[in-house]
């Protein structure tokens, strides 16, 4: 097998972290040794850190999406430290709730790694086996959430104040206090976010979960031979080479004209973009979920619809302006959630600020235009609009087969295919492809979140 760089991809992968990614790609970077340099910086001495460090070492290795992450060292720590205090540290809610919660965001977009996972460490914590029967066996409490759970995984923006009231209101049946909504919140939007990164990075089970029966035919293992095992002719190469140099001139481009726009322009530019993002990803069969999934999923045919489709009245676009994570979501959070308001932000702040100024085969290069583009498209995606951004831009430098991509693993991840991975950015590293997938990731968190701290402030208010 060639490096990244040669003539040839690699092979469709029978084991590894990734069913796209090449499991030499992770070996120098997931050494015992440096794991437990990267431990100590997540954690100070005490129980905590051994806590951590039996969940990120169990048999001397990491886990599959641990392993991916890793890929950017600067972040994988922000990632950790948050996922542990959400399922770990002191909070309103049991920790066996904590991970059902999560087994039914999962769910939803049929991540049969993450339910796994999280079914094992429900039982762990001492969760009652008869829940895993289905939603129809948990408490009442927990399945008065399910439709928070589907609005927050499908369509985010049709969460209103009512939809809160009906959870929190004094009186309701099986009461949930702000305190343990807010982190049924966050646990649910880190699940379905986290799903969407185990699809778009084709994440592979773990050897203890090998037996485990895939979901559909269009796992990320199917269709990665055809994707992968052609040797590329030089008329390949030299237009791959050719993208690459094409992405550099427009950025470059886009750096230098640095053009002012009236608001009106923006605006129109902004549904521009929205209306052209009414692209329907690769045409994939749906299955009917398998039992061990269904039984999680309520109202299953509820699933992605655009933001504003065509012919329809489109719902008002959320102006960042109105509501946004640093003026309003970070303090109503920090108030609610003090700890995990803190741990969220560092996170959405590193993978803003994540960068190698490298682009493929070149280096020094200023990437911000870029990965705010990408930020900015998933945003636009879910109807967030900034009044000061250019819209223009991401039709400059976002390909079609990267906004297909993207909209895919962001609004319907279970249908992300090998093919979809390898048709964008032919000559970039997998390691900037990962990269793509924690903005698309904490991107999308931070969307939903939006909506759902939205409606509570007008709830409070």
């Amino acid at each position: 097998m060639k490096e990244e760089g040669g003539v040839d991809l690699p092979q469709a992968l029978p084991s590894g972290p990734s069913a796209f990614i090449p499991a030499e790609e992770f070996v120098y970077r997931t050494k015992l040794s440096k794991m437990n340099l990267c431990l100590c910086q997540i954690l100070e001495e005490g129980p905590a850190q051994e806590v951590m460090s039996e969940a990120l070492l169990t048999e001397g290795r990491a886990d599959h999406i641990t392993m991916a992450m890793g890929l950017h060292p600067s972040y994988l720590p922000c990632f950790l430290r948050t996922q542990h205090a959400l399922l770990q540290l002191d909070g309103p809610l049991p920790l066996s709730w904590r991970h059902f919660i999560i087994i039914l965001a999962s769910a939803r977009h049929q991540c049969s790694y993450l339910v796994q996972h999280h079914t094992s460490a429900f039982l762990l914590a001492g969760g009652d086996e008869s829940w895993l029967g289905g939603l129809h066996c948990a408490p009442p409490k927990i399945q008065r959430l399910q439709t928070l759970n589907k609005l927050l995984a499908h369509r985010p923006w049709i969460i209103t104040q009512e939809h809160i009231q009906e959870l929190v209101c004094p009186g309701a049946e099986a009461q949930w206090s702000l305190a343990e909504l807010i982190q049924a919140v966050v646990l649910m939007s880190h699940a379905h976010s986290l799903a969407s990164f185990v699809w778009g990075c084709g994440i592979l089970p773990e050897p203890e979960q090998s037996g485990y029966q895939p979901l559909d035919p269009h796992s990320p293992t199917e269709s990665c031979g055809s994707a992968r095992n052609k040797t590329k002719n030089q008329q390949e190469w030299s237009e791959e080479l050719n993208e690459v140099q094409l992405l550099m001139e427009k950025m470059m481009m886009v750096q230098q004209i640095g053009e002012e726009f009236t608001q009106e322009e923006l605006v129109t530019r902004f549904e521009r973009e929205r209306t052209e993002s009414l692209l329907e990803p690769a045409d994939v069969q749906r299955c009917a979920l398998p039992d061990c999934m269904s039984r999680f999923v309520v109202d299953a045919d509820f699933i992605y619809q655009d933001f504003s489709p065509r012919g329809e009245q489109s719902p008002p676009t959320m102006r960042a302006q109105d509501y946004s994570w640093e003026d309003h979501g970070f303090s109503l959070m920090n108030r609610l959630y003090g700890e995990m308001a803190q741990l969220l932000d560092e996170k959405f702040q590193v993978v803003c600020a994540l960068t190698y100024h490298t682009m493929a085969m070149h280096s020094d290069v200023d990437t911000s235009l870029l990965r705010k583009a990408i930020w900015n498209y998933i945003h636009c995606i879910y109807g967030i609009r900034y009044d000061d951004y250019n819209y223009g831009e991401v039709n400059q430098l976002l390909e079609r087969s990267l906004k297909v991509y993207v909209k895919t693993v962001a609004c319907h991840p279970e249908k992300t295919t090998a093919r979809m991975y390898f048709s964008f950015w032919r000559q970039f590293r997998h390691s900037e492809k990962v990269h793509v997938n924690l903005l698309l990731m904490e991107a999308r968190q931070q969307a939903a979140l939006l909506y759902a701290l939205r409606a509570i402030t007008r709830y409070m208010t």
